[in-house]
């Protein structure tokens, strides 16, 4: 079956290209409520902890106790982003959210950022804290870093939970211009030697554009305090230049366009439970592309949470946690 992901997001992503081409689309108003607004707290109350891993160091949060379960975030967030999430799986588990290197509190050490560098430091951090078996639950980069985790180590992860992952079908994309104009034209500025820097290091764009334009609700003073903090230098924000230019496109990178056939791969194989977390109409992981999860994963459970776009964490952490709980007991 063909899923033609990027004429059925179309208009999704032309809000994100907006940012890319100058221009500011609106976002959703809120209209008249028979009930208030869900209140999101902002407030960070997890301990974070630090651990040695390749001559740096990794920042994490950790709740809870038992058997691991561990969050990975994307781009351009942190372990923050699971804060509302984590205590709903802490009651029963140890929650654990782990801020990838060179973001979050993590150290920043002078390595170019690619997909394998972000793995190798993930991979030897689960064995830094001497973890065996585990529960993974990813989010955007977080979730191909998941699944690529589960491939090289089936042994060792029991489940895997993912949302709005960077995954099949929508990526490899065949060509930019199989993307359409708009994120043809995103892309391509993302990957320019001059305009990618200028974009996403000289004008933040993705923490002060994307994040913020990407999720529903208005972030608060808080949450932008929080997730600035890690990028307030130019020089600290070449991760998040690195992430786009690792989309593999066309057949480039060879290497993240290798990891994501080998994952489309692994999710045929696999026997291991598995949750979709999606949203209406979401980004990269629309409602359309639920069926072809379904037809690709054995093991499958969706579960539907509610009106959001790309960082439904910081919309819906209740329905978020309590899925990822409730599928945790019953697997």
């Amino acid at each position: 079956m063909r899923f033609d992901h990027y004429r059925l997001t179309f208009g999704v992503w032309a809000f994100l290209a907006a940012f890319t081409l100058g221009t500011q689309p609106s976002v959703a108003t809120e209209g008249a409520r028979k009930l208030p607004a869900p209140e999101i707290s902002e407030e960070l109350t997890i301990p974070r902890k630090t651990v040695d891993v390749l001559g740096s160091q990794i920042s994490y949060l950790e709740l809870g106790a038992g058997v691991p379960v561990v969050f990975i975030h994307g781009n351009p967030t942190s372990s923050y982003l699971w804060r509302n999430v984590m205590p709903y799986v802490a009651n029963s588990r140890r929650a654990i959210a782990v801020d990838l290197i060179g973001m979050g509190r993590s150290s920043k050490p002078n390595i170019e950022y690619t997909f394998e560098d972000h793995y190798r430091h993930f991979s030897a951090f689960i064995d830094a804290l001497g973890i065996g078996e585990l529960t993974l639950v990813g989010h955007d980069w977080g979730a191909t870093l998941a699944w690529e985790y589960a491939r090289r180590n089936p042994q060792r992860v029991k489940r895997l939970a993912f949302m709005e992952g960077v995954l099949p079908p929508a990526f490899p994309a065949p060509s930019f211009e199989a993307m359409g104009p708009e994120m043809e034209k995103m892309f391509r500025a993302f990957k320019d030697p001059i305009e990618g820097p200028r974009i996403v290091m000289d004008e933040n764009m993705f923490v002060e554009q994307v994040l913020p334009g990407f999720v529903n609700r208005t972030l608060g003073d808080e949450a932008m305090r929080i997730y600035r903090a890690p990028f307030s230098l130019r020089e600290d924000r070449k991760p998040v230049l690195a992430w786009p230019r690792e989309v593999p496109i066309g057949g480039e990178p060879e290497s993240t366009t290798t990891v994501l056939h080998n994952v489309s791969d692994f999710m045929a194989k696999t026997d291991m439970p598995v949750l979709l977390l999606y949203a209406e109409p979401g980004a990269v992981v629309p409602p359309a592309a639920v069926d072809w999860y379904v037809g690709r994963i054995a093991n499958l459970e969706t579960n539907f949470v509610g009106q959001g776009l790309h960082y439904i964490q910081e919309d819906h952490p209740d329905a978020v946690g309590r899925a990822i709980a409730d599928w945790i007991r019953r697997n």
